[in-house]
């Protein structure tokens, strides 16, 4: 009986809101809910109801976000874009999103965001924008974002970051930019980040992380560096992240397991507020004699056997230079003792 109630009052509810609703969309004025998923609409519908507070708009063929798409929506809490074909955000195109916590975006293919994509979202909390063709980050897109939480610019095509483009985001949380084309972890890419606890950097072309790239992330609880180019690290890297514990993820990269490599994960994994989570699956790529093994079950070998090369190749020298020294005794006793015979000769 209560389910047959329940579907009566949802069928009440549309019945009432689509003598406003948009053609193709469903309206439920209870939830202030719009639902115009999955119809292959071109464009953003022009009726959708003032105190709309969820709008879905997802798997539909959109390309454009135009200044007048969303006029006059001031009550709006959640915009869901994604799975479309958006190649291009207008200058105010979210002008009335004032209040927006969560803004989907992701799966599109926008390659650039409007240098003003920020300026309305000051109350945004959420910004999905994976799985588009992002090929940069700059301050100019995001610098209004001072309530966001969650930033997720995972799958795109990112190799440039400006210096400390995030550094308007002083509540972020989560910053997840794995899958991307990063070469490399500048100092000032994550300045200015104090609330930071996961940063997702796995599944780039990392080969090189400069020694002050973390040292602002006070509150980092994890850090992913797994798929990425590296094959060296450097310890004052790491022992620059001030927290109370920090996870690292550091399997998938083409490791050059020799005696410098061990100290480093030997001093990491003595440091009590670091954890290296995947340090069993951690394995070596070279030198080709290694190539394959998992670096804990060589590591404490790496540095005896370079030792032991140094060994024999100092006692190598030190004998050939005994040996030297050896030979020019007898040569120059040898040579005396010509001098003197040929001095005792008539």
């Amino acid at each position: 009986m209560i389910p047959i109630i329940l579907m009566a009052l949802l069928n009440r509810m549309q019945v009432d809101a689509s003598k406003h609703c948009p053609h193709h969309c469903l309206c439920f004025d209870s939830s202030h809910f719009v639902d115009c998923k999955g119809h292959n609409l071109s464009h953003i519908p022009g009726n959708i109801p003032h105190g709309t507070w969820i709008l879905d708009l997802k798997h539909n063929d959109l390309t454009e976000i135009r200044a007048e798409s969303f006029n006059a929506l001031w009550s709006m809490k959640i915009l869901i874009l994604s799975n479309n074909k958006i190649e291009k955000i207008h200058l105010r195109a979210f002008q009335s999103f004032g209040f927006l916590e969560k803004l989907d975006l992701s799966h599109n293919c926008l390659n650039s965001l409007p240098h003003d994509f920020s300026a309305s979202l000051v109350s945004l909390k959420e910004l999905k924008l994976s799985s588009n063709r992002l090929e940069a980050v700059g301050f100019n897109s995001l610098q209004h974002f001072e309530s966001l939480e969650k930033l997720d610019l995972s799958h795109n095509q990112i190799v440039s970051i400006e210096r400390a483009a995030f550094r308007g985001l002083s509540r972020l949380r989560y910053l997840y930019l794995q899958s991307n084309r990063l070469a490399m972890v500048n100092n000032g890419f994550f300045f200015m980040l104090p609330n930071l606890e996961a940063l997702l950097l796995g599944r780039n072309n990392i080969t090189i992380i400069e020694a002050e790239a973390f040292t602002s992330l006070h509150t980092l609880n994890i850090l992913g560096l797994i798929g990425n180019q590296l094959n060296h690290l450097k310890f004052k890297t790491f022992l620059n992240i001030h927290t109370p514990g920090t996870h690292l993820q550091l399997s998938e990269n083409p490791w050059i397991c020799d005696c410098d490599l061990q100290r480093v994960f030997g001093k990491i994994l003595s440091v009590r507020h670091l954890h290296v989570d995947d340090y069993e699956n951690i394995s070596c790529a070279g030198p080709w004699q290694l190539a394959g093994y998992p670096l804990m079950s060589v590591d404490t070998q790496l540095c005896v056997a370079e030792t032991a090369t140094v060994l024999v190749i100092t006692v190598t020298v030190l004998v050939t230079v005994i040996a030297a020294i050896v030979m020019a005794e007898r040569n120059r006793k040898k040579n005396q003792n010509k001098n003197w015979n040929d001095s005792d000769s008539p």
